[in-house]
Order: C-alpha cells, then structure tokens, then sequence
C-alpha cells in the first residue's frame, strides 16, 4: 500500500508540473507552482518527522532542507516579480546555491551508510568524473560567463550554478558507483537529481538552440524531481538507502567507459581549444589507444580480484559442505522481514548419528548434502534454506500461512525419508520439524520457539512435525 501512494504521489505531481508548464508566467500558474512545491516540502518534512531519531535520519533532513531552501528562492523571486522587478541576482540566487551542498551532502551520507568501509573505489571513480565534468563545465560553461564584462555579482553568481552542480554530481556519482541495493528508492533517488542535473544543463545550453521564452518553461519539471525524492523517502524500502547493503562492489563495463571518456577529457578539450591539426590528431588517437589498453588490462585485474572477494564473501554466507545459507544469513533475512507474516521450520535429521559412526563421515555427508538438495528443491524460489550445523536445518519461508506450512512440513518428511544409496547400499534417515508461524516476527523468540517444537517432535516419537504453540 506504501509503494502505491509513492507512485499516486508521483503521478499527481507530474499532472501539477505538466499544469505549470502550460500555464508558465500567469498568476494560475504560479499559485499552482507554488501549491504544488509547498505540499511537496510538507509532505518531506512529515516523512522526516516521523522517522526515528539516528544518523539515518540526517540525509533526509538535509534533503527536506535543500528543497525548502529553493522554494524560499522562487517564493522570494515571485515577490520581486509582483511587487517591482526580478533582480538580474539577489537573495533567492543565496538560497538556490545553498541547497546544492546539502544534497550532495545528505547523497555523500547515504554512500558511507551503503557502504563502510568500502567507498574508496567509489569516491576515486567519482572523483575522476567530476573533475573532468568540471574541466568541461569551466571552459562550456563558466568562461563565458566570466567575460561577460557585466557588474561584478552578475558575473561571479551565474558561475557558481556549474560549480553547484559539479559538486551535485560528486554526491550523485557516490551513492551511484557504491556497492548496496539497487531497488527502487535508490532508482527514484538518482532519477531525481539527474533530473535536477539536465534542467540545471538545459538552462545553460539551451538558450543557444531556442528562444529563451521556451527555455523558461522548464522549471517546474525540478517540482518532478523533488517527487521523485521524497517517493524515495516515502518508499517502504527506502532502508536500502541507509543501511549497510550485502552487494558486492562490481566493476560493472559502463563504469570502465565512463572512466576512458574522462581520462581523455582534457586532451579532447585542448585539441577543440588549439585547433584540429594532423598533429593534435594523431596524438589525440594514439592517447585514446593507450588509454584503452590501461583499461583493458586494469579490468583484468579488477574482476581477478572481484573473482577472490565473491568467493570469500560467499564461503562467509555459506555453508562450505552443502552450498546452503547459514546462520548469518538468516539473521539477515530475518532483520528484513519484520513486518511481514512468516513461517519456520526447524529441523533435525533423525538416525544420521548412527549413519555417521556405521559407515563413516562420507555417508554423512552424502546425507547431508542430499537432504539439502531435497530440501531446496521443496521450497518456493522465495524461501531460504539454511544449515545451521550439524544435521540441523531451518526453512526460513516469508509470507506462508500456518496451513501451507503444515503442507510443506509433511512434503520435507515424505522426501527425506526416501532411501539414499551408498555404495550398493540404502541409508535410511528421517527428520523431526518444528514449525513456528507468526504474524509478526521476533527473529530470536520464533527461532526458539521452532526448537523446541522440533524436540517435542522427537519426543513424540520422531519423523513428524509439531506446531509451536
């Protein structure tokens, strides 16, 4: 239900922008903006309000912040517009301007929290796009400005708009190249301020391809933007943004060619500045030739290495012997499903001590990967199947009514029950489960509570299934 209101949310302010644009420069066109804007910063500071105190909360302060700050600005312009004249800058360019760094900010926070300890590679990389998306800015863009031989504030202001979006796109570039979830708050965030980003662009370049009139009217899309923001914060999933994530840092090859097409930033730049000679030519191709093969063999090295972490971080999950999840895992998993219905079924093979000490630990494990195999294979694709040690397992299943757990209860003891062959014989091993199903869980109680079910069965007589009461 959360997820829908995000996209109503969204939905309705894209009719308010769409209503805007239309109705740009008429006095039903401001209030409309204007409306819209202010129920847009309302509903961020609410979502803000009601968040519980901590460092998760900082980032999105500092966002209701930013937007606060440049609703000031166009309210303090509208003023300036109905009362005199629009000053070429004023006090609305000080707020504009100051909820820039806030963002880029609170985007630099949500990076530490995605990824401690692990941001070095995406700060670098960010780093390296920034600056060459600065050297372009500065000559593009901030130049220009600077020869413009107007007075002194209208000449420093405009320039700073390129650089608040350089250090906008430094915080974007964090949160985007560091390892975490990718779901759909982390999505809506970064369509935001690339939103924010292009109409900031647009307003530069535009003017030089269309009548500035036009131009103008893309303003109200940044209210889009904010929307997009504030569905991210309104998100039922909007943790990810905030919380440690589990997503190996990957050298993903988009990431590779933006690193190239900056490397040769510069000498692009100088080549367009100096003229396009056979000399500067050559140089040029023979500099985007070395670059590539750097790159060619620094990804050699990189996935090397990301082949060696993905192998710890999996033996670190995992359990070596069957491939199934353990004990940490599920602690995860069973963080992540707190508001949810849940069922868990203990289980503990019966007979396979004497199958260990009769024929050997070979024969155990052979049953023990088999009753894994036949266990994974029971469950739905969305269960988790864990070993916790020994011969004991958990089927962690989100989402399962009482009377299907009893279902897939009876559907484990009729599978582990059939006969394993082992050189030229038949192992025969059963299983006792607990069952815990809860409407809202508590990780630890319903794991007890599935243990002792699962030792009530045994005392019962074993091969069956007790519910916990």
């Amino acid at each position: 239900m959360a997820a829908r209101r995000t996209w109503l949310l969204i939905g309705v302010t894209a009719v308010a922008v769409a209503g805007s644009i239309a109705t740009y420069d008429t006095t039903p066109g401001n209030i409309l903006y204007v409306a819209t804007y202010l129920a847009l910063c309302a509903i961020a500071w609410h979502a803000v309000a009601r968040m519980e105190p901590g460092p998760q909360r900082l980032p999105w302060a500092l966002i209701a912040t930013s937007q606060t700050l440049w609703l000031t600005g166009d309210v303090i312009e509208l003023v300036y517009y109905y009362r005199s004249s629009v000053p070429p800058v004023g006090v609305a360019d000080a707020c504009w301007l100051a909820g820039y760094p806030l963002l880029a900010v609170a985007l630099t926070l949500m990076a530490r929290h995605r990824a401690p300890g692990r941001l070095r590679s995406a700060v670098l990389d960010g780093l390296t796009l920034t600056v060459a998306a600065g050297l372009a800015s500065w000559q593009f863009l901030i130049l220009p400005n600077l020869a413009t031989g107007l007075s002194l504030a209208e000449t420093i202001i405009p320039p700073l708009y390129p650089i608040a979006d350089v250090v906008l796109l430094a915080g974007v570039l964090f949160i985007a190249l560091s390892p975490g979830d990718r779901g759909t708050p982390t999505r809506l965030l970064l369509g935001a301020v690339v939103l924010y980003l292009s109409v900031d662009i647009g307003y530069n370049v535009l003017p030089y391809v269309v009548d500035y009139g036009l131009v103008e009217r893309i303003g109200p899309l940044l209210i889009l933007g904010n929307a997009l923001v504030i569905g991210a914060c309104l998100h039922p999933q909007r943790a990810e943004l905030t919380r440690a994530g589990a997503e190996v840092d990957l050298l993903h090859p988009s990431r590779v060619l933006f690193l190239g097409l900056a490397l040769l930033t510069a000498p692009t730049l100088a080549l367009v500045e100096n003229g396009l000679t056979d000399k500067a030519v050559a140089a040029l191709i023979a500099t985007a030739l070395s670059t590539g093969f750097v790159l060619m063999r620094f990804t050699t090295a990189v996935r090397e290495q990301e082949k060696a972490q993905a192998e710890l971080a999996f033996r670190a999950r995992h359990d070596p012997l069957t491939g199934l999840a353990n004990r940490a895992v599920l602690t995860t998993e069973m963080e992540r499903a707190r508001s949810g219905p849940v069922a868990v079924l203990y289980l503990d093979l019966d007979g396979f001590k004497q199958i260990n000490d009769g024929y050997g630990h070979h024969a155990g494990d052979l049953v023990l990967a088999t009753v894994a195999d036949r266990l994974s294979t029971a469950v739905r694709a969305t269960d988790l199947v864990v070993r916790l040690g020994g011969d004991e397992f958990v089927l962690f299943c989100p989402n399962l009514p009482e009377d299907e757990a009893v279902r897939l209860a009876e559907r484990v003891l009729a599978d582990v029950a059939q006969p394993i062959p082992f050189r030229g014989e038949l192992l025969d091993v059963g299983v006792s489960v607990g069952i815990a199903a809860y409407r809202h869980l508590d990780g630890a109680d319903v794991l007890r509570s599935a243990d002792m079910a699962m030792y009530e069965a045994k005392r019962l007589g074993r091969g069956r299934w007790v519910m916990a009461g």
